[in-house]
């Protein structure tokens, strides 16, 4: 590969996806928080940049990992964006979760200057950006996705190309759906194992082998047992997910009754103070009466 490789966003989940590129390709980085990208220079091989202007105008393929709409809006619109200063050609690779709409719209805005954009949200939370076991959903020129495909393989155990642009954010609402029932059912079993006065590590691991097993019971049940909850994926950035979800199936005339039910119970850990808590905190909410 050589396409010079840019990176913006080195959070939790940034940082280390960066990272496992930096291990095979040269890249450079940028973070609005300088002391991010100072951390991550030391601890990974790469060049820093100052500026998305900086780093856009050096970049044939621009990776974007930042916290919603309005940030990916503002990295590629605003003046001095990735949009005045990207080489005709190039191509932005957007794993922010974000509405398919800005999707949608963030690609329109590049085509006409002959940059290609990819929406590409990931699924395997914190640990599965730092062991490179990530799941990418990627919604697009499936052309552009066969050019991208070895470097996101350095930091991901399986991706998929879904479709024309959103479709990768659309995958990314399913995922959510999913994972909000998933928890919120094993929240009430390991509840109602505990009422009933049950050895709930022995029912976790007879049901964890048949057909009530998922990611969510194999990573979680241990930690939620043990009242631990500061780690993984943050019920903040959970509620942002399922506020677009709730939107779009709104707009959509789609019932996700489930899903509607468990973003309020996430609501209510957030006025718990539990907005950093890890998803997995539904149990906490009911064991301790949030």
């Amino acid at each position: 590969m050589n396409k010079a490789i840019g990176f913006i966003g080195l959070g939790v989940m940034g940082s280390p996806m960066a990272g496992h590129l930096s291990n095979h390709y040269e890249i450079r980085v940028f973070n609005r928080s300088l002391e991010k990208t100072k951390s991550w220079i030391k601890k990974y091989s790469g060049s820093e940049c100052s500026s998305v202007k900086e780093i856009s105008k050096v970049s044939d393929i621009l990776f974007l990992c930042v916290g919603n709409d309005n940030d990916v809006r503002e990295i590629i619109s605003n003046k001095d964006g990735a949009l005045e200063h990207l080489k005709s050609g190039s191509c932005i690779v957007d794993h922010t979760t974000t509405s398919a709409d800005l999707a949608k719209e963030m690609n329109n805005l590049l085509s006409s200057k002959n940059i290609n954009y990819l929406d590409a949200p990931v699924s395997g939370g914190q640990a599965g950006a730092e062991s490179g076991q990530l799941s990418i959903m990627v919604g697009g020129r499936d052309k552009s996705y066969d050019e991208i495909k070895d470097l996101i393989k350095t930091y991901s155990k399986f991706s998929k190309h879904m479709g024309k642009s959103g479709a990768g954010q659309l995958t990314k609402m399913v995922n959510q759906i999913c994972i909000a029932g998933l928890l919120q059912g094993l929240a009430e079993g390991i509840n109602f194992s505990e009422k009933v006065g049950l050895d709930s590590s022995d029912v976790l691991e007879v049901v964890s082998k048949g057909a009530a097993q998922s990611w969510q019971m194999e990573n979680r049940w241990h930690t939620m047992l043990e009242d631990k909850f500061d780690h993984g994926f943050a019920v903040d950035l959970m509620r942002k997910d399922l506020e677009i979800v709730i939107k779009k199936a709104q707009d959509e005339n789609i019932t996700i009754d489930v899903t509607k039910i468990v973003n309020d119970y996430y609501k209510e850990i957030q006025k718990a103070k539990g907005g950093k808590w890890d998803t997995s905190s539904l149990y906490k909410r009911l064991k301790d009466n949030l």
